[in-house]
């Protein structure tokens, strides 16, 4: 099956946000990036909700649905349901039902309110989104509040990717979370720099380059710098190598017992050395990832690497242009890892639980999800959904007609069950824009930004 990316109309990031967001997660969450099947990303995330209709729960029929029940769901940004026609589907298939979306375009305004909102028990959508970062949080301290979706009828916890479902699941085996999407991390590189550079091209000798240490692809950079075509380096950032070695570790920030151990966590000071020394050796074009300076690297050459999730390859093309097809490709990145991701939630306050978690497992189901990936780029997060030939047989013709099904598919498989905490989003913020950005950016040594990274954090954290 080959997939068509279509270039956007708008110069929005496909962050669901104009600016720069809170952090590199917020960007991930979009899922929606890649622009498969022909599908047009719309360039606003504006509310869709009727002019004057009240965002919370309820059964009382708009205008023009009188008999029917609205469901309303809660989202941050283009979430891509609505986009690739599931709620029509849906609809259609439950002529007694109407769906209403409220869309807040920024998660850093949506969720403040969504904890708001639980707490009040009122003004609360019949199902609201929950972006990886803040999920920890909402397991941890809302539970009560949301019902348990792994009790309704038709979900099935081993269509999820095991990592998943644990992440949408309370201490107490309460699941409040039903996984959407995910962000398995691959490397798209440029071929043509590649090649200039002495380097294999192909992307299974690419992968087999750096396979199984994250160790080995600075030592392709180093390769790479060797003999580096003029005004181009190996990789676009260090922030961005932080975050893609991050995601592959079980243990980041907290303990299974909720303790913060990013300080102690030796997981956390390789991948904290591994993105310092990329910097240190030159590798990088110092840029900050979703800021105008990196989109303009993307068009104009200037670095061969960068890891990428699914939702990254639509936002590749949209930067680099007509000039970059063809020339760039995908390989698998040194190891599995996660960027990205979000769960769909039922509030027990709500008026119509019950249609509303059978309408959160419907959109959840591993066929909705394949429809997703098809119309959206969101890579399925039902790992029962990879045999299907919508993604198995997934080719990014931008890409050289990359097999991302295949490529992102084993990835997702291969990533750990990761312990998240709930200031995951703080930490890693102020470690990658405080921190690590010093060093790469200013030329501080990896133990300044360390120690500003830690200074930044515990003041945030309040310790």
């Amino acid at each position: 099956m080959q997939i068509f990316a279509v270039r956007r109309t708008s110069s929005r990031p496909s962050s669901r946000a104009s600016s720069r967001p809170s952090s590199r997660a917020a960007i991930a969450l979009s899922a929606t990036a890649a622009l498969l099947g022909g599908a047009l990303l719309s360039g606003c995330a504006a509310d869709d909700s009727p002019a004057g209709s009240d965002a919370g729960t309820g059964n009382t029929a708009a205008a023009g649905q009188k008999g029917k029940t609205v469901l309303r769901i809660g989202v941050f940004g283009a979430f891509g349901m609505k986009e690739a026609g599931l709620f029509d589907a849906y609809m259609k298939a439950h002529p007694d039902v109407s769906i209403e979306q409220n869309s807040i375009e920024r998660n850093e305004n949506y969720y403040p309110q969504l904890l708001n909102h639980l707490t009040s028990g009122s003004g609360l959508s019949d199902i609201q989104a929950v972006e990886v970062n803040n999920i920890a949080e909402i397991t941890a301290t809302q539970s009560a509040r949301l019902m348990d979706l792994g009790k309704v009828a038709g979900v099935q916890k081993d269509a999820f990717l095991p990592w998943k479902w644990a992440q949408g699941t309370s201490k107490d085996g309460k699941t409040v979370g039903l996984g959407t999407d995910v962000g398995p991390t691959g490397i798209c590189y440029r071929k043509d720099l590649f090649q200039k550079a002495g380097l294999p091209t192909d992307r299974e000798a690419v992968g087999k380059l750096w396979a199984g240490d994250w160790k080995k692809y600075l030592d392709v950079g180093k390769q790479y710098k060797a003999k580096a075509p003029d005004g181009t380096k190996f990789l676009d950032s260090a922030s961005g190598l932080l975050a893609a070695v991050m995601g592959g570790n079980e243990k980041r920030f907290y303990d299974t017992d909720g303790k913060v151990i990013y300080k102690t966590n030796p997981a956390v000071k390789e991948a904290w050395d591994i993105a310092a020394e990329s910097a240190t050796a030159g590798l990088t074009a110092k840029h900050q990832q979703f800021q105008k300076g990196w989109d303009q690297g993307f068009a104009n050459g200037q670095f061969a690497t960068v890891s990428c999730p699914p939702w990254m390859l639509g936002y590749i093309q949209d930067k680099a242009g007509d000039a970059g097809k063809g020339k760039w490709d995908v390989a698998a990145a040194p190891k599995p890892s996660n960027w990205g991701g979000a769960f769909l939630t039922v509030p027990e306050a709500g008026k119509n639980k019950a249609e509303a978690a059978k309408l959160a497992a419907w959109l959840t189901a591993p066929a909705q999800q394949a429809t997703l990936f098809a119309k959206r780029g969101s890579f399925p997060s039902a790992q029962t959904a990879y045999a299907d030939p919508v993604v198995s047989k997934a080719k990014h013709a931008y890409f050289g007609g990359a097999p991302i099904g295949e490529i992102f598919s084993q990835a997702a498989k291969g990533v750990p069950v990761q312990i998240l905490g709930p200031k995951d989003l703080v930490i890693n913020t102020n470690m990658a824009d405080v921190g690590m950005l010093q060093v790469d950016q200013k030329g501080r040594s990896p133990e300044d930004g360390w120690n500003a990274a830690v200074k930044a954090i515990d003041n945030a954290l309040d310790q």
